[in-house]
C-alpha cells in the first residue's frame, strides 16, 4: 500500500472512530481537541448508525497490516 493511500485509511479510520465515540457516548472528540461543542444530541437511529460507522473503522485497521489494503481469502 503505497503513502497516498494509507494515510488516507488512517484518516477514514480516525473519523470512523469518532463517530463511534458520538454513537455511543454522544462525545465529538474532533471538536473537544479543536475547539467547539463536544457534545451532541442525536436521535437513537442516528447514534445506531454512528456506532456501526465507527465499527467499520475499528475494522478497517486490520487493511493497515496486509500487502494491499484488502485482505481476500485466497
Amino acid at each position: 500500500m503505497n503513502w497516498l493511500a494509507k494515510t488516507a485509511l488512517i484518516l477514514v479510520i480516525i473519523g470512523a472512530i469518532n463517530w463511534l465515540l458520538v454513537g455511543v457516548f454522544q462525545w465529538d472528540l474532533v471538536a473537544a481537541i479543536f475547539g467547539g461543542n463536544a457534545l451532541r444530541s442525536s436521535s437513537s437511529l442516528s447514534r445506531i448508525i454512528y456506532a456501526i460507522v465507527g465499527l467499520a473503522g475499528l475494522y478497517s485497521i486490520s487493511f493497515l497490516f496486509t500487502d494491499n489494503g484488502i485482505k481476500s481469502n485466497q
